[in-house]
């Protein structure tokens, strides 16, 4: 159980990018990676505006003189410092996190980047590489994967209580977006164009979350090939998509779906996986993520809860409290910081194999949402054809 522990020899000197005043993921970085002292925030460039992003700094309670008006002059600027930043966050829109994480590399600095990593295979691949050759982590927002009973999940494939898994069945299908709201909300507008926001709205922005937790859960499959349709019900939003299905082979033999959607009307948020084995299931719904269902073919369905004994005991590793407590999304994300830090300083201390068992979405599972994405656009504007993808 997490009990507010630090793991690490100190707090890692940590600066931000973008996530300044409304920003509402911002909010979430900042909250979870100082949930357990893991990082302190002591430099950012939290605005496209320096005045604005100064300010925010300043109500954040930084020394003025590291609020910088922009990432090159704060990568520099802290490079020069013998207490400059370890660590960056990237929480900006999707068409600047390649040249902003290259920067950051390029400065030897940690990363965690917002998904997508970056709008093409090539430019992911590139920066693995250089995170690679620089000895650096680069951490991968995918948030939901810090619920403890993800780690179950997962648990429980490994095991074998699903027996051959068959069929894997995913969604991210909200409504908020089922009416053009974008003509009064910027936060939304910039999803919804290619020059932003690359070459996908929903399969990018929401369709990869549930992609990545199957990656998680059943990490010994392999995708084959996929076929893919999106259509743009507001149909302002194209050539970007509102609305996406997606059919994937697994070299096994499984199959597996992804409904990616902002326009599933009176959906709240509608993110589900549901893994389903020879013998058994198991599903999981992020509106009540300390739950997991458990479905025996021929015996009741049970439904098995966070912080109980009758659990995997790496599944209670990163509890926060005891079983009954609703643990949330700033509790899932705090975990993953944790993580993140952990892997930064071993890579800081020259030794990374301490860490070799411990899973966390890094600079591989970027580059596989954008590979992923970017054969599902293919597929789709082919006409909607099957691609080999392995």
């Amino acid at each position: 159980m997490m009990m507010g522990d630090r793991k690490t020899k100190e707090a890692i000197r940590w600066g931000m990018v973008g996530g300044g005043k409304g920003s509402q993921i911002g909010y979430i970085h900042r909250s979870a990676a100082m949930r357990d002292s893991y990082f302190d925030l002591v430099a950012g460039a939290f605005d496209i505006d320096p005045a604005r992003g100064a300010a925010f700094g300043a109500a954040l309670g930084l020394d003025p003189a590291r609020c910088y008006g922009d990432y090159a002059a704060m990568f520099a600027g802290e490079a020069a410092r013998p207490d400059g930043i370890r660590a960056v966050s990237i929480a900006t829109p999707n068409n600047t996190h390649y040249a902003i994480t290259k920067a950051a590399l390029e400065h030897g600095l940690h990363v965690v980047c917002e998904k997508p990593l970056t709008f093409t295979t090539a430019q992911a691949e590139e920066l693995e590489k250089l995170a690679r050759d620089k000895g650096r982590v680069v951490g991968v927002a995918y948030g939901y994967s810090g619920f403890p009973m993800i780690e179950q999940a997962r648990q429980m494939v490994a095991a074998g209580a699903l027996g051959v898994i068959r069929l894997v069945t995913l969604q991210f299908a909200h409504g908020f977006h089922s009416a053009a709201v974008e003509a009064n909300d910027p936060g939304a507008a910039w999803r919804m164009k290619p020059e932003t926001s690359g070459p996908s709205y929903v399969l990018g922005d929401i369709g990869t979350h549930p992609l990545y937790l199957s990656e998680v859960i059943c990490p010994e499959l392999r995708i084959k090939r996929l076929m893919c349709a999106r259509q743009s019900f507001v149909a302002s939003r194209a050539p970007l998509e509102d609305n996406a299905m997606t059919l994937m082979e697994y070299e096994n033999g499984a199959f597996g779906t992804v409904w990616s959607s902002a326009v599933n009307a009176g959906s709240t948020h509608r993110q589900k996986v549901r893994i389903t084995g020879e013998n058994a299931s198991i599903e999981w719904w992020d509106e009540h993520p300390n739950q997991l269902t458990y479905e025996v073919q021929g015996e009741p369905v049970r439904i098995l809860d966070r912080g109980m004994p009758y659990l995997e005991a790496a599944a209670h590793q990163e509890d926060r409290i005891g079983a009954g407590h609703a643990e949330g999304l700033f509790e899932a994300w705090a975990n993953l910081y944790a993580r993140f830090a952990l892997a930064m300083e071993a890579r800081d201390d020259g030794d990374p194999t301490r860490v070799a068992g411990m899973w966390y979405p890094d600079v591989r599972a970027g580059v596989e949402g954008v590979r992923w994405v970017e054969a599902c656009v293919r597929s789709a504007d082919a006409g909607g054809v099957w691609l080999d993808y392995a």
